[in-house]
């Protein structure tokens, strides 16, 4: 016997339902079985590609935290400035 889902509850905002999808499991509401795979080739990046200058020491000492955290040194120049700006 297939199994019952769940009706999906209607949201107000975007963020209401990014909040509840984060605590629930779609495959209570969502038959994924006939799910199938796409490509979205035009989609554009969300992210916008800089040119940033640093002295050569204070881009070592970035290399150096980095490797220390086992991450990229941009994706944790990445983490500081969001953790700076937000």
């Amino acid at each position: 016997m297939p199994k019952q889902l769940k009706k999906i509850p209607k949201f107000k905002t975007e963020a209401q339902e990014r909040r509840f999808w984060e605590t629930h499991d779609s495959t209570d509401y969502v038959n994924w079985s006939g799910a199938e795979r796409v490509r979205l080739p035009n989609l554009k990046p969300s992210t916008q590609t800089i040119s940033l200058r640093l002295p050569t020491p204070l881009l070592e000492r970035i290399k150096i935290e980095a490797n220390k955290r086992d991450v990229p040194y941009q994706s944790l120049i990445k983490i500081w400035l969001k953790e700076k700006v937000l």
